[in-house]
């Protein structure tokens, strides 16, 4: 036997269904019974006898929001906790407690009145607190991970 000589292997095809069977009634399907109908048989969450999973769990109430929420830090609790010339981020504000976590981001209002000057870096700022920081003679340092 040779290359040219060899032919391909007979496949066996699938069956196609509702194609029209047996003298054209039932389309291969068999007779009545609920697999018999368009859209027949059991759904995906089925289970049997057994009570469903979706009816085993509990239900929570109320609605939980995936809005992810800043840290959020006053300038009057920076004046109490750091000293002048410190400079304050994100990680050092984790090691003093202020915040818990340092995801998604920091937050820096302006309530309260501040006197010291300090350097903030990777942390967002709202604008009174910009003005009370620059005014104190702070500065703002905007990081490239916010």
């Amino acid at each position: 036997m040779q290359l040219h000589q060899l032919k391909p292997s007979k496949k066996k095809t699938k069956k196609k269904i509702g194609r029209g069977g047996a003298h054209g009634t039932t389309a291969t399907r068999g007779t009545k019974g609920q697999k018999a109908r368009s859209g027949g048989g059991k759904g995906r969450a089925f289970e049997g006898t057994k009570t469903p999973l979706w009816r085993r769990t509990p239900k929570l109430r109320g609605f939980k929001s995936f809005y992810l929420k800043n840290n959020i830090v006053n300038v009057s609790t920076l004046e109490s906790r750091f000293q002048d010339g410190d400079n304050i981020n994100p990680k050092i504000l984790l090691k003093f407690g202020l915040i818990s976590k340092i995801k998604p981001r920091v937050k820096i209002l302006g309530n309260g009145d501040i006197s010291k000057k300090f350097v903030i870096s990777d942390c967002i700022v709202s604008k009174t607190a910009e003005e009370k920081i620059k005014k104190a003679g702070g500065k703002i340092e905007i990081g490239l991970d916010i």
